[in-house]
């Protein structure tokens, strides 16, 4: 079997066309029996005892992260999702130091998180496409650095991938902290960069690593995290929840880092071809952009929301409709996102085409 055919038969058969790996992909039979196999343990052991016996297993999940990240395992701590490992990292920043530079797209939640921690924010400088010019920011940071940067290389409402490992050689110049929302990255570009010694990346288990919904990620090196309060007292974590996320990436790494970042760039270039010509619709990114992200802006009134309402009724297709508060600073009106995984084939991304054309000519 082919790579793509690999993928697929690890995972259950999909209930109709998904194409939302983005929002949240779909687990392997591997990822969800670690997750149920805990959830027995703590029924037959104790939730504690359950949970010093897959203490091993977690250890080797931190590990995969690192190696992913370019980060220490000693630095990764598992987070309930991306937004929670923002916050937790924010909440624990100096008081003194709360300037912070982000793109015109940053995440909308993103914002909130900044404004709620007291955080000043600038802009950094990015082209008509909205892509970061790596010699301005250098020149601005030099100039007048903020107290950190925070930079998300893929977005959530359009798939351009950004410089990460540029940015992160500038900030190690400028020795600005460098922070690295990979929500969208993880899986889909090569994120362990280097970057400077104060430096953080935070992730998801759902997006292209598919794993389970409901964890995350935070790794810091120790440079960073010597600088930080401390956090919040530990709570109630889901074991079974961060097993499978292990698992996930352990199966992430044995397929090859490479080799998805590679499948998945051919799969979103795949997708703009066969999309170019939707009548009603333009797609956003250059067809060559290694990101298995393919956003369509409709030119002739159409509602994204709606549309994907009636694509996932109708047809059974999975895709997202991003509205502006993803991107409040950039995005002016409504999209329609896909976002398909290696597994997707080109007779897959005709079918949703007939089924756009169709959905958008009954409205």
């Amino acid at each position: 079997m082919s790579f793509a055919e690999v993928w697929r038969a690890a995972r259950p058969p999909a209930a109709g066309l998904h194409l939302d790996s983005a929002a949240c992909s779909r687990q392997s039979h591997a990822a969800m029996d670690a997750a149920a196999r805990h959830a027995r343990h703590e029924a037959e052991l104790g939730g504690y005892v359950a949970a010093e016996a897959a203490a091993p297993a977690l250890d080797a999940g931190r590990a995969a992260v690192a190696a992913l990240t370019g980060m220490s395992a000693a630095g990764v701590e598992f987070s309930t999702g991306s937004r929670h490992a923002l916050d937790l990292l924010l909440s624990r920043w100096p008081a003194a130091g709360r300037t912070l530079a982000c793109l015109p797209g940053e995440y909308g939640p993103n914002l909130a998180i900044m404004a709620a921690h007291g955080f000043t924010r600038r802009m950094l400088p990015v082209d008509g496409t909205g892509r970061l010019v790596l010699d301005e920011a250098a020149a601005t940071l030099a100039a007048d650095p903020p107290d950190l940067v925070h930079l998300t290389p893929v977005s959530s409402h359009r798939g351009l991938v950004q410089p990460l490992a540029g940015m992160a050689r500038i900030c190690t110049d400028a020795g600005v902290p460098l922070v690295v929302d990979a929500a969208q990255a993880l899986g889909q570009i090569d994120c362990a960069v280097g970057g400077p010694a104060d430096y953080a990346v935070y992730s998801s288990s759902r997006k292209w690593l598919a794993g389970p919904r409901g964890v995350g990620v935070l790794a810091i090196r120790p440079e960073l995290a010597a600088r930080l309060g401390p956090g919040p007292p530990g709570g109630d974590v889901n074991v079974a929840a961060q097993l499978g996320f292990s698992v996930a990436v352990a199966e992430h790494l044995a397929a090859g880092p490479a080799t998805v970042r590679a499948r998945l760039a051919e799969v979103g270039a795949l997708s703009r071809r066969v999309l170019a010509e939707v009548p009603g619709w333009q797609v956003v990114e250059p067809v060559e952009e290694p990101s298995a992200i393919t956003t369509l802006a409709p030119v002739t009134g159409a509602d994204p929301a709606a549309v994907r309402s009636e694509l996932l009724a109708q047809h059974r297709i999975v895709t997202t409709a991003a509205g502006v508060e993803r991107a409040p600073l950039e995005l002016t009106s409504p999209v329609l996102r896909i976002s398909p995984h290696v597994d997707t084939t080109e007779a897959d991304l005709a079918a949703f085409a007939q089924a756009l054309v169709a959905v958008t000519a009954a409205r």
